[in-house]
């Protein structure tokens, strides 16, 4: 496979690694991975499964309406990265400043006027900080969804909402959530989700060998791996070796399972356990973890001390922000990789809509520009002011390209979404997939692209765009002193 050459990192390629931070992978030594949706990738149909498993385990085992079951999964209902406030069930899209982005408030189903959002929050759309500024995503009252796995929970969530107000039921709101979670959960708990995953590998399992090029790469590199998850070692052993093959383990230095994340990052009281070659657990004392065995639970503190790989010379690599990276950026200085899926689908409508999106805009504002000049100011301000409402249904238009209901992921109308500051805070590069790793080279170094702060920027596009018309210099403020 061809390299990409260093200039081709800063464009919009579904294929690239974009970097948050500064990052020399010739300095990395230890690669550490996550499993589910970092070295297995999963297909979207695993979803609507567990949707129905949940539903029915709602109905037959929570003992609510049968009326539910008429519901079937939506894959283009929700998006990661929503808010829910528990207490007054509301989806809805919140930004890096902790606004709720006007227009993606849903309950139930349904679309919440956004008069009635600013009155739910005392007369405004911001989200004060103590209500959602959990380090897991969850404040007293308002849950983030973080991972893959929680589009159907969301999904199934409105759903159950959308029947109790569709019939006049009266519902508890911290119940019924309690109950969607729970349900959920006992769709992973059961092991419900590893047996169909397991009976068709080929259908729900992507990139297979692509996860084996990139293991392999790195081992040939003379770089040491591991994997904690918190999967089964049954599953996880399945998985790897139909992605890998049988030797699977000779590729890894450390395998944990069962891990149980993110407290295993946390907590130092969980001793390791050894698991023989059938799954069963061992009683001896673990004073080393030797490559080839399999070990369960443990803690973070445990495993630095057994393997002294600490500092940047490790890189971790995660679909959850939280459970995957956050502590081991912040608490204990790895490196860590963020996989995003949805980063692919994203860059492909951005890079679809951004030619015909440049030439309105061009046009637009050249019209603009001519018109004022030969217009009175008050005729101005009515043209400036229809040009502002054109631009307000482009976006509208926009938002729909990704999501009908909420829009991208990574951005609102102005700002980054509140998933877009956490994925800059807690990762220092982010890609589509692991095999984004096969486009680079082993001692690659990857540079954030150096923006302006507002104050080093004398005049940008945008502000035109707003209507701020000019920047003032000093020259242009001396009358003001």
């Amino acid at each position: 496979m061809d390299l990409l050459p260093p200039e081709v990192c800063s464009l919009l390629n579904p294929a690239a690694i974009y970097a948050n931070n500064e990052i020399s992978l010739h300095d990395v030594e230890v690669y550490g991975f996550d499993y589910d949706y970092t070295l297995a990738q999963y297909a979207d149909s695993l979803h609507p499964e567990i949707f129905s498993a949940a539903r029915d385990i709602l109905i037959e085992h929570y003992k609510y309406p049968e009326g539910i079951r008429k519901y079937d999964y939506n894959p283009s209902f929700a998006i990661r990265g929503l808010h829910y406030d528990i207490q007054k069930s509301l989806l809805m899209k919140i930004d890096a400043f902790h606004y709720v982005q006007l227009g993606t408030a849903y309950r139930g189903l349904q679309p919440v006027p956004d008069e009635e959002v600013i009155d739910l929050y005392g007369g405004t759309q911001h989200i004060p900080l103590y209500q959602m500024s959990g380090f897991y995503g969850k404040g007293p009252s308002i849950k983030q969804f973080m991972d893959i796995f929680s589009l159907p929970e969301m999904a199934l969530l409105s759903c159950v909402v959308d029947h109790f107000l569709g019939h006049g039921l009266e519902f508890d709101q911290e119940h019924l959530y309690k109950d969607v979670t729970d349900a959920i959960r006992d769709v992973h708990v059961k092991g419900l989700m590893y047996q169909w995953i397991e009976r068709d590998m080929e259908k729900y399992i992507l990139r297979g060998d692509e996860t084996f090029a990139v293991l392999s790469r790195l081992v040939d590199h003379g770089k040491q791996l591991f994997l904690i998850t918190n999967s089964p070692f049954s599953f996880v052993d399945k998985g790897m070796r139909h992605m890998v093959g049988p030797d699977w383990r000779q590729l890894f230095d450390v395998v944990i399972v069962q891990a149980d994340k993110p407290s295993f990052f946390t907590d130092p009281r969980k001793p390791f356990r050894k698991l023989d070659e059938k799954g069963s657990l061992q009683w001896d004392r673990i004073t080393r973890l030797e490559k080839g065995k399999i070990y369960r639970q443990g803690n973070l503190f445990d495993f630095l001390r057994l393997t002294e790989w600490r500092g940047p010379r490790v890189l971790y690599f995660g679909d959850h922000l939280y459970s995957d990276l956050a502590d081991l950026m912040l608490r204990h200085g790895w490196r860590t990789g963020a996989i995003i899926p949805e980063l692919e689908r994203e860059i492909h409508i951005i890079n679809t809509e951004q030619y015909m999106h440049s030439l309105t805009w061009q046009q637009a504002l050249t019209g603009l520009l001519e018109r004022m000049q030969t217009y009175q100011d008050a005729e101005s301000r009515q043209v400036l002011a229809a040009w502002m409402k054109e631009r307000q249904e482009l976006r509208c238009i926009t938002k729909a390209l990704f999501n009908a209901q909420f829009g991208s992921i990574f951005r609102t109308f102005h700002n980054p979404t509140y998933f877009s500051r956490r994925l800059v805070r807690f990762s220092d590069l982010y890609m589509a997939s692991l095999s984004c790793l096969l486009n680079y080279r082993v001692d690659f170094t990857f540079y954030p692209r150096r923006t302006p702060l507002q104050h080093e920027a004398p005049l940008w596009m945008d502000q035109l765009c707003t209507g701020c018309m000019k920047t003032p210099f000093l020259s242009d403020m001396a009358h003001i002193r």
